[in-house]
């Protein structure tokens, strides 16, 4: 657990904890106070100084490398991207894939990332989907029986967005090395919460958003693709893109090589403010510590499935250490419940199979029995207004 001189500390750092109980961090994290102080110092900058392009170009680049370490990935592994999504369609892009191909995914898995697949039918690529409920995690077995000699991908959510499942990354990744498959992450849930070793898991594309375990808001994604992986090669270009961009700044057909780095599927302009935010956003992560935060949300799990327990109030999804982390879904009919926490200031998202509580660095034991006290109000009143909101 983080200590509770460090809780205190983090929560003066994120202001909505003192309005509301916020339980929703898979949805978004709130602001804290040092990154909207960086947002804030990059607007000073820009309304004092008319845009100083070429420092904060150079803060890029070690924020781009700050990143890389946060993975252990090199620099040259790391591209900048608007979101998870548009980072999964470029890989899905990228692959050299053709017609009777085919691709594994989960079924049920994050659409966004079964869509970039799907889209490929119309070059005759064949998707795949393993099925597996909600209790369960994937593992290589899982995939094994929808691989063939034409299986050119497998791609997976390492968290679940809907029932919190932590998938087994390690053996997925083990099976596609034997296999020589390339493996597509949506780590949008598990990075700055769980850590995320690209090399040891054998990732060959890491897709992310920032704007939840990495407590930046929405705008900006993080790209991941290993070195070596020359093949894969951008859908669309910019003079960015380019091995050789000429300095007369005129395009030529003759000299179309594309960079040997990740940076070939940038385009244009980064997102300068986000990332002067993700560069304060990490060094917030890296005062606690990714192993820590993850021990963390993983206390605060085990208090709630005991006191859910004791209300006899199900939870959709694994409930063993290792197989879920920070994400939980009650199983309360979301039709009834959703607007009773609303009107108690719970921060909650309305999921598949109930109402999902995703804990953050900052939550606390005291969070998850406030939770689990409204519950037991909700449970117990029997007024008729009460009941027609809540059974």
């Amino acid at each position: 657990m983080i200590s509770p001189e460090k809780l205190t500390v983090l929560r003066e750092q994120f202001p909505v904890t003192r309005r509301q109980l916020y339980l929703d961090s898979a949805h978004q994290t709130p602001l804290s106070l040092k990154v909207r102080d960086a947002l804030a110092a990059f607007l000073s900058e820009g309304f004092q100084n008319a845009g100083p392009k070429p420092v904060w170009l150079r803060r890029a680049e070690a924020t781009r490398a700050r990143v890389a370490r946060f993975f252990n990935a090199s620099a040259s592994e790391i591209a900048f991207t608007k979101n998870t999504s548009e980072s999964l369609n470029i890989a899905a892009n990228a692959v050299p894939l053709t017609a009777g191909d085919n691709v594994v995914l989960i079924e049920g898995d994050h659409p966004n990332n079964a869509y970039a697949w799907l889209n490929l039918h119309r070059k005759g690529v064949e998707v795949r989907f393993a099925p597996l409920k909600d209790n369960e995690i994937a593992t290589a077995k899982t995939f094994e029986p929808y691989i063939d000699a034409r299986t050119k991908v497998v791609t997976l959510s390492h968290v679940t967005f809907h029932a919190g499942q932590v998938h087994d990354l390690m053996s997925i990744g083990k099976l596609c090395k034997e296999r020589g498959l390339y493996l597509v992450v949506d780590a949008m849930q598990s990075v700055g919460v769980i850590p995320v070793d690209v090399k040891a898991l054998n990732i060959s594309v890491l897709a992310a958003g920032t704007h939840k375990g990495l407590l930046v808001p929405q705008g900006l994604g993080v790209l991941y693709v290993a070195d070596g992986l020359d093949e894969l090669q951008p859908a669309y270009l910019a003079m960015s893109s380019m091995a050789h961009p000429p300095a007369d700044y005129i395009a030529r057909a003759d000299d179309m090589a594309t960079r040997n780095d990740a940076l070939r599927f940038e385009t244009g302009n980064l997102n300068l403010p986000d990332l002067h935010a993700l560069e304060a956003a990490i060094e917030l992560i890296e005062s606690v510590g990714v192993a820590e935060i993850q021990a963390h949300v993983n206390e605060l799990g085990d208090r709630l499935l005991s006191r859910l327990d004791d209300l006899d109030v199900k939870v959709v999804g694994p409930r063993e250490r290792g197989r879920r982390n920070h994400i939980y879904v009650m199983a309360l009919p979301v039709e009834k419940w959703a607007d009773y926490f609303a009107r108690n200031d719970v921060r909650v998202t309305p999921e598949r199979g109930g109402i999902r509580v995703s804990f953050a660095m900052f939550n606390t034991i005291d969070d998850v029995d406030r939770l689990i006290e409204i519950v037991r109000t909700g449970l117990k009143d029997k007024t008729p207004a009460a009941r027609a909101a809540i059974d």
